[in-house]
């Protein structure tokens, strides 16, 4: 029995320990970012640095990654700031603190990099005196870094990430911990980021204004600003106009009425052409003199501007 207990000891202190390491990656709200964190508090060995390959699954872009730290650990800021593949160091001082994003030249396996779909991320700390009882230590579990990612190709309104770790750098686990013996568990979870329908007149100078009266579809077509209410051409005599008879009984629904309240119990909005209320009396109404004058200059015109939009 005795020898089969000391058998048991010599394997339980001979094998090589193991780390559990949950790396997460969550969008923050409906915005474009994407936040990688990293939880080992399971551990008294702590992480010395991770390298990770961070890719979208579509043609959607990364087009910036802002680390949470930069820089060598103090007693204030303990962290992974030192990215050993773009850091500069001149007569024994920092003279870049560079990037986490890895570059291709220094290794076959290193994703594209920003403005492509997949980025390869180096990141490790710096700290004195070492070990988990320094006042300088990296927290075991935190934020890593911040990614920023582009709109997808529509109609797709998702895009999903993954995370692994990069092999060439740090093992297919992509956690190096400070003790090299140490056998490391990671687990690492990607998401989707989810984007709203991407909103017609976004990006205009008037947006405000478009907001405010409810986000009508109809400023959004091309001739609109121009007299054009209905967004389609008419019938006139021989010839096909772009404002007429159609759009003229548009203005006149809505013609000095109160109050305005919603395009889609107002659809006489598309009628505000100007798209500014003005004074009338004693109130302030969203179609009248003013639209009507830029409908008369279009009145029964073969050929309207389609540049009622300020696309880029």
């Amino acid at each position: 029995m005795k020898k089969i207990i000391l058998a048991l000891v010599v394997l339980v202190f001979a094998a090589p320990a193991w780390a559990d390491v949950v790396i997460t990656a969550a969008q923050v709200g409906d915005t474009n970012e994407v936040v990688i964190s990293f939880d080992a508090t399971t551990e008294t060995n702590l992480v010395r640095a991770f390298s990770l390959d961070i890719q979208l699954d579509d043609d959607a872009k990364i087009i910036e990654v802002v680390p949470a730290m930069v820089g060598v650990c103090t007693e204030t800021e303990q962290g992974y700031g030192i990215f050993p593949g773009t850091i500069l160091i001149t007569g024994n001082v920092v003279t870049y603190d560079g990037t986490p994003v890895g570059e291709v030249a220094d290794s076959l396996d290193t994703l594209p990099g920003l403005d492509s779909n997949g980025v390869t991320i180096e990141m490790g700390s710096l700290y004195a005196p070492t070990g988990p009882g320094s006042p300088n230590a990296p927290a075991t579990s935190g934020v890593l870094l911040s990614l920023y990612v582009s709109r997808p190709t529509a109609p797709d309104l998702q895009t999903c990430l993954t995370i692994t770790g990069n092999v060439a750098r740090a093992g297919s686990s992509g956690v190096v911990m400070e003790d090299p013996d140490e056998v490391v568990t990671v687990s690492a979870t990607g998401c989707c980021v989810d984007f709203p329908p991407e909103e017609c007149y976004a990006g205009q100078p008037d947006y405000a204004e478009w907001e405010a009266v409810g986000k009508p579809d109809s400023w959004c077509y091309k001739r609109q600003c121009h007299g054009d209410a209905d967004n389609a051409d008419e019938q006139f005599g021989k010839i096909r106009v772009w404002v007429g008879l159609n759009d003229l009984k548009i203005l006149i629904a809505g013609w000095m009425k109160q109050p305005y309240v919603d395009p889609a119990t107002h659809p006489w909005i598309a009628a505000d052409f100007n798209h500014a209320d003005e004074q009338f009396g004693k109130v302030r109404v969203r179609v009248g003199l003013d639209d009507l004058a830029i409908m008369v200059a279009n009145w029964m015109q073969e050929v309207v501007p389609d540049d009622c939009l300020d696309l880029p």
